[in-house]
C-alpha cells in the first residue's frame, strides 16, 4: 500500500505510523519538518507546508496513491483545498473527524454513527461537521472517495487522559496529586466516558484503508470500555502511588470561570457517552480494542515519569485551580454558617 499522512506525528496518527512501517507500507509525510526527530524510521518526508498549496501540488505531482489522510483539517477551507490537491490523486482520503460533532447535549448517551451532528457549545466541532458535510456532497457528486474517521478521546504515553487541565497539558494535575494538593474533577464525577489508547485506534483506522466498504462511510473508532470520571482520576492517582483528593465542581461554574472549558467541558467531556462500535467491527472484522485503561495509564505514568520534557510546569493553571477550589469551599462555608 502506497500512502500519504497530512500530519503523522501526532498522539492519533503516531501509532498508526509505526504499525504501517512494521507491514511495509510505503508511507509518505507530508509536514513541515518541525519534528524530524520524531519522524518513525523508513517514513518519507515530503517536507512542505499544507497551506501552500501550490508548493505541495509540486511535491504530489508525479505521485499517486491508494490512502491520503488528513490529520490536521479542522476548517471548511481545509478540505476544499485537500479537495482540489486530492481528487483524481488517491484511491482513498481519510477525514479525520472528531466524536464531540455528534448531538451536545445527547438525547440518548448510546452513540452510533446515526446518531446526529450538532455542538452548540463548541466551534471546534461544528468546523468538523462543516468540513463532513462538504466531503460528503464531494463524494455523492463527484465521486470523490472519502472516508470519516471520529475519534474520540485518544491517548498515548505522552500525557495523561483528563477532563480538566491547563494549556500546557495534564502534568499539573499529576504534580498536585503528588504534593498532596486537591485536584478538580467536573461534576460529580459520575458521567460516563470512553478512552482509547492510540495503539487501539490505529487498529482500526488500519483496517478502513484501503477498504473499499469504508468509501462514504462515517466511522467512529473507540474502546469498548466505559469508565466513569471519578474512576479515571483514581486509576491515575493508584498509578502515582497517592491518595487522591477530589473536589467536584459544576461543569458549568468551571466554563464560566474560563471560556476554554465552554467547549471542552460543555461541548464534550461533561456528556455521558457510551459508543457503539458495531459499524467498526463489521468493516474491520476482528477489531478490539485490548489496552484496558488502567494499564494504559500505569504506561502513561512510568513513561513521563521517566521523561523530564513531557512535564512542564503550568504555574497559572495550578493557581487557577487553587482559586476555584478555594472559591467553592468559601461559598460553601457562607450557606453553612
Amino acid at each position: 500500500m502506497k500512502a500519504l499522512f497530512i500530519g503523522g506525528t501526532g498522539t492519533i496518527s503516531s501509532a498508526i505510523t509505526t504499525s504501517l512501517l512494521e507491514q511495509g507500507c510505503e508511507l509518505y509525510l507530508l509536514n513541515r519538518g518541525n519534528r524530524n526527530d520524531q519522524l518513525p524510521e523508513g517514513a518519507r518526508l515530503l517536507q512542505g507546508d499544507i497551506h501552500d498549496e501550490d508548493h505541495v501540488r509540486g511535491l504530489i505531482q508525479e505521485l499517486e496513491f491508494d490512502v491520503v489522510a488528513d490529520f490536521i483539517a479542522f476548517h471548511h477551507s481545509d478540505v476544499e483545498r485537500d479537495y482540489r490537491l486530492f481528487q483524481g490523486k488517491t484511491k482513498q482520503f481519510i477525514f479525520i473527524s472528531s466524536a464531540s460533532a455528534y448531538q451536545t447535549p445527547l438525547s440518548h448517551y448510546h452513540i452510533t454513527e446515526g446518531t446526529p451532528l450538532s455542538n452548540p457549545h463548541w466551534e471546534y466541532s461544528r468546523n468538523k461537521i462543516a468540513c463532513e458535510e462538504y466531503l460528503i456532497k464531494q463524494y455523492r457528486e463527484h465521486g470523490f472517495p472519502v472516508t470519516i474517521v471520529r475519534p474520540s478521546h485518544t491517548y498515548d504515553e505522552r500525557a495523561l487522559p483528563l477532563g480538566v487541565h491547563g494549556s500546557k497539558g495534564s502534568w499539573q494535575v499529576a504534580k498536585r496529586m503528588l504534593e498532596d494538593k486537591p485536584v478538580i474533577i467536573h461534576g460529580d464525577g459520575t458521567s460516563l466516558w470512553t478512552m482509547t489508547h492510540n495503539r487501539d485506534f490505529a487498529k482500526g483506522f488500519i483496517g478502513l484503508m484501503g477498504n473499499i466498504h469504508a468509501i462514504g462511510e462515517a466511522v467512529h473508532i473507540t474502546s469498548d470500555e466505559t469508565v466513569t470520571w471519578n474512576q479515571i482520576y483514581e486509576m491515575i492517582a493508584d498509578a502515582l502511588g497517592v491518595k487522591l483528593h477530589a473536589v467536584h465542581i459544576s461543569s458549568h461554574f468551571l466554563a464560566a470561570c474560563d471560556l476554554e472549558f465552554q467547549g471542552s467541558l460543555l461541548g464534550d467531556k461533561a456528556n455521558s457517552v457510551v459508543f457503539d462500535n458495531s459499524k467498526l467491527k463489521r468493516l474491520v472484522p476482528g477489531f478490539a480494542a485490548t489496552t484496558r485503561l488502567d494499564q494504559g495509564i500505569r504506561e502513561t505514568v512510568a513513561h513521563i515519569l521517566q521523561h523530564e520534557e513531557l512535564q512542564p510546569s503550568d504555574e497559572a493553571f495550578d493557581a487557577w485551580c487553587d482559586q476555584v477550589i478555594s472559591a467553592i469551599q468559601a461559598a460553601a462555608r457562607s450557606l453553612q454558617s
